[in-house]
């Protein structure tokens, strides 16, 4: 659907990057020296899958690795490359319009990796988090958002997941809830086939008004 959208909803669950903060840069450069620390063939290439938990990509380029010293190693490097760290458009107006109690964050990021991002990005902290390393399984699997969903008002079905990859949107299907996605890392096809009910430019083309039962959510829909 295009065009004004009005939807409510319990309350609203952010994926982190690619959705508040565009970390990109950083992702790449750090999952590179990563791979030639560890002596990955052609490192200087390596692709991430976004949205997947450094946790498992770990164990899918290097099977024979500690995976709790790995994991370390790349988050040192995450946590100290924010450089070029950027709040995405939107994402801060929309957040301070929020009730605390009304939004979640739920990312493939681990809690200590999220912490250092929003700091450097003057992002508030929110009250309610579901880290990648909060959960069993990551992404694609429904349990972050089944879990988020439960942080805010359960069912899963009066929440709103916002997700920038065909990973998480799925995910956020498969617990049950409506997803919107924000273009930026991934086309608004993929998105689609992944199964958002709509698309948005960007944050910027979403507001919110809290009421008693929850949020009132226009978008701007493409």
């Amino acid at each position: 659907m295009s065009g004004p959208v009005t939807i409510q909803v319990a309350g609203i669950l952010f994926d982190m990057d690619g959705v508040l903060v565009s970390s990109i840069g950083s992702v790449n450069r750090c999952w590179r020296k990563w791979a030639e620390h560890y002596g990955l063939p052609n490192a200087e290439t390596v692709q991430i899958e976004h949205g997947t938990r450094a946790v498992d990509m770990i164990r899918k380029l290097k099977p024979d690795l500690d995976v709790a010293e790995g994991l370390k190693f790349i988050e040192d490097l995450e946590i100290d490359d924010v450089a070029d760290l950027k709040v995405l458009p939107g994402a801060r107006s929309l957040l301070e319009s929020l009730p605390p109690e009304r939004w979640a964050i739920v990312t493939s990021a681990t809690y200590r990796l999220l912490l250092g991002r929003l700091k450097a990005a003057e992002l508030p902290l929110p009250e309610r988090i579901i880290s990648g390393d909060m959960v069993e399984r990551g992404k694609p699997d429904p349990e972050p958002y089944r879990r988020g969903a439960e942080l805010i008002h359960p069912p899963a079905a009066e929440c709103l997941v916002v997700e920038d990859a065909p990973s998480g949107v799925g995910a956020g299907v498969a617990a049950g809830c409506r997803v919107l996605g924000v273009l930026g890392t991934h086309k608004e096809e993929e998105l689609r086939a992944a199964g958002a009910s709509w698309v948005v430019q960007s944050l910027e083309d979403v507001t919110a008004q809290a009421g008693t039962q929850g949020l009132t959510l226009r978008l701007k829909a493409i």
